[in-house]
């Protein structure tokens, strides 16, 4: 199936003849795949009598050599997906079987992609990026204190690279243009965090998507804002270094060298906000993080401290 992808990428029609020449097969197994295509995939195949079958539109697909090419370091291993459930998911399982990190897990597609507080991340086949790398711990618990505050932090500059100047943060895991999502961030942790274990980088990030009815909140996409398709591929080779460069700069100075940069970048910084854990919230006006990666707030004139990956912070008065 990942051939004929290959065949239909650009966009551009092609005879059921010549696609089952191409791939050595008789016009009635591409009849098949194109249905497998549609119904596994979610695409979108157009078929015109006398001209043959075209994609909806172009697609241009993930590339671990590609991905290489751009980039200037050494790359990680990548693994590339055409679907799955989850990049975190598998991230997951790589670990259990013992495979070494450094590791990179990407896809096309997830069909049971995850954000914060179990919500789905809506996951469309070749527009967006599912990222997960997995990450081995050996010092402790020291390098994981605001590690997905640093991990935001790559992103949005990431982003404001690749033509979204107006990304910002959101605490404790979002990259926000204005009040609309464009990327989050879900790290989940496997082992013991006082000695060795392993953590999973989980990056989602609204690429090339320009429609969808699935989503539940605001969101906007990198080509939404910089109103051009997006290289993907170029993307991830950025988004590597950037983030290669702040988890070892974390890594050796700590989170306390980046608290008042991603402050500096908080969208609801000195803003009204609720933080609301299950039932309960909480009013207050955002002071910042402490050195932990925590959330400070002025409650009632006193200053209180709040962290979990259980909560969730509104702007004061949002439904």
């Amino acid at each position: 199936m990942s051939t004929l992808l290959e065949l239909l990428k650009d966009g551009r029609f092609h005879s059921g003849q010549a696609l089952g020449e191409a791939l050595g097969v008789s016009r009635s197994a591409i009849w098949k795949q194109l249905q497998l295509l549609e119904a596994e995939l979610g695409l979108v195949v157009h078929k015109v009598r006398g001209r043959g079958y075209q994609l909806a539109s172009p697609i241009a697909l993930l590339s671990s050599s590609d991905i290489t090419q751009h980039s200037s370091n050494e790359a990680w291993c990548i693994q590339i997906h055409d679907s799955i459930d989850s990049t975190n998911a598998e991230a997951l399982r790589s670990i259990e079987r013992g495979t070494p990190a450094p590791l990179l897990v990407l896809a096309e597609r997830q069909t049971a992609g995850r954000g914060r507080r179990g919500r789905k991340w809506v996951s469309p086949f070749a527009e967006n990026i599912y990222y997960s790398l997995v990450l081995r711990i050996e010092r402790g618990m020291r390098q994981l204190e605001g590690l997905s505050l640093v991990v935001g932090l790559a992103v949005m500059h990431t982003l404001k690279e690749c033509g979204v100047p107006g990304a910002g943060l959101k605490w404790p895991n979002d990259v926000l243009v204005g009040q609309k999502k464009i990327a989050g961030v879900l790290l989940e942790l496997v082992g013991d965090p006082a000695d060795v274990c392993h953590v999973v980088l989980g990056i989602g990030i609204n690429v090339n998507m320009k429609l969808t009815e699935e989503v539940d909140q605001e969101w906007t996409s990198v080509r939404l804002q910089s109103g051009k398709l997006i290289d993907r591929n170029y993307l991830i080779a950025r988004l590597n270094e950037v983030l290669a460069g702040y988890l070892e700069r974390h890594r050796s100075e700590g989170f306390a060298a980046i608290q008042e940069e991603w402050e500096r970048h908080h969208l609801w910084q000195g803003r009204s906000v609720s933080l609301i854990a299950g039932a309960h919230s909480v009013i207050g006006t955002v002071l910042g993080i402490d050195r932990q990666g925590a959330l400070r707030l002025s409650v009632a004139g006193e200053e209180k401290v709040f962290s979990g990956g259980e909560l969730s912070l509104r702007l004061h008065g949002e439904s």
